[in-house]
Formats: structure tokens, C-alpha cells, sequence
């Protein structure tokens, strides 16, 4: 049996009055990419917020490698990689520069961030990019290199907030293959998304959410199986009775 890398257990968020988070429990196992699948709204991200050390939790613990979201927020985030939603890249800085500025936050040698750097630019077909102004970079070029910075301090998990959206379909299929070929390196993912499609193609596992809730769980093909549908288009309709639409 894998290895249990992330416990959230009875995880509730509340904001005044309104419950983003109503109670989710899950677990991930090293080495797999894991899905939180749900429309926008469905408390997808402030889940992973709190994962991440970001919000605190109203009630309920979570757990990454053994240590309390709660008690070793500074040990939890040194050991993740983010990849938020939002073109979080300085504009001031190249593609190179933008991987060593970040490299300082984890304390990295400038040496061995220099090298790292390098061999993320390399790995994400960068290199022709490196000197260049992330103005100047196509949406999906954009995506590539927040997962490349995400990297930088070799997390034990990376974590890809809705890494495809908004852009078009041929960037989203070149954000797909960097995924991929990380889950190919046996890189710990957890993976929110929207898009029904990149969930059947990338995660081993998914969670399915609404309202701050989990309504169904397991693999893609099980899912599709259970509910005798042709995609998850059709499973999360017929589980919400919603169209989820892109």
C-alpha cells in the first residue's frame, strides 16, 4: 500500500456566516496525482488554502507528511510547490530570473538555485525563453513557468490549482504533457480543476465537490463505470443535476 502523504479529516471553513468548506474528508497516497473536481465556487481552492498554510481551518485537521496544517504551517510550506491560478510572475524579471528571485524564499544557495533554475528551463522546453520578459510569453508558455518555479525547492508535493484555465486548447494539451511527465517522475499532484477532460487524462484518483462538500469519489474509469456514463461531463450531471460548463 502507498504511502499516506496528505490526511484532511472533517475540514470545515467558514467566512462570518457562509461555509465555503462544509466538512471534507479525503486522503493521498505519494506518488499519485489527486483530483478535486468541482465547478468554480464548489471550495476547491480554499480547500487547497488550507492546505497550503494559507487560511486557517475553522474546524477539522489536515496532515502533510505527518505534520499539523495547524502546528507546522513554516515546515509544511517549505516542502510545497505551488502553482496558484493567478499569472503570479514578476514582469520586471526574464523567465531565469523570475525561478532565482523565488529560490531565495527557501533559503537555496545561489549556486544551487542557479543550476536548478537551468535545469527546470531545460525540462519545460524553456530554454529559448529563458532571457525573455514574461510579458512577452504566450499564456500557456506563462503556465510552464510557474510550474517550473514551483519546483525550484524539489517539493515532496506540487500542488496545480486549475493550471489550464483560461487558456486555449492547444495550450492547455502542452500544460497537460508537463503534467504528465512529472506523474511519469513520480511527483506527488494534487490537481483542481473544472475541466472534465483533464481530470479523466491526469488524475489516478479525484474527489467530486459541490457546495463545499464531497458527492462522489474514486478513479475516473470507476466513476464512469458506477454511473454508467460516457465522461465526467455526464457523472457530474447526473449527480448535481448541473451542466458544468467551462
Amino acid at each position: 500500500m502507498p504511502e499516506v502523504s496528505v490526511k484532511v479529516k472533517n475540514v470545515v471553513k467558514r467566512y462570518g456566516g457562509f461555509t465555503a468548506v462544509a466538512g471534507i474528508s479525503f486522503e493521498m497516497y505519494g506518488g499519485e496525482c489527486f483530483g478535486l473536481l468541482g465547478p468554480n465556487g464548489a471550495g476547491k481552492t480554499t480547500t487547497v488554502k488550507m492546505l497550503c498554510c494559507i487560511h486557517p481551518i475553522t474546524e477539522g485537521e489536515i496532515e502533510v507528511c505527518g505534520l499539523s496544517a495547524r502546528n507546522n504551517p513554516r515546515e509544511i510550506k517549505a516542502m510545497l510547490g505551488v502553482c496558484p491560478q493567478d499569472m503570479s510572475l514578476d514582469p520586471d524579471f526574464n523567465v531565469e530570473r523570475n525561478l532565482l528571485v523565488y529560490a531565495r524564499y527557501f533559503d537555496i544557495p545561489a549556486h544551487e538555485a542557479k543550476l536548478r533554475a537551468v535545469e527546470l528551463i531545460s525540462r519545460f522546453h524553456l530554454d529559448d525563453k529563458s532571457g525573455k520578459p514574461i510579458d512577452e510569453l504566450s499564456g500557456g508558455l506563462k503556465k510552464r513557468v510557474l510550474i517550473a518555479r514551483a519546483l525550484i525547492n524539489n517539493p515532496t508535493l506540487l500542488v496545480l490549482d486549475e493550471p489550464s484555465t483560461g487558456l486555449d486548447p492547444q495550450s492547455r494539451r502542452q500544460v497537460w504533457d508537463s503534467v504528465n511527465a512529472l506523474k511519469k517522475e513520480g511527483i506527488t499532484i494534487l490537481l483542481t480543476t473544472h475541466y472534465m477532460e483533464e481530470a479523466s487524462m491526469l488524475c489516478d484518483r479525484l474527489i467530486v465537490v459541490d457546495g463545499g462538500r464531497i458527492i462522489e469519489s474514486g478513479t475516473p474509469a470507476g466513476l464512469l463505470e458506477k454511473h454508467s456514463c460516457p465522461n465526467l461531463e455526464d457523472v457530474y450531471l447526473k449527480l448535481t443535476g448541473k451542466q458544468l460548463r467551462e
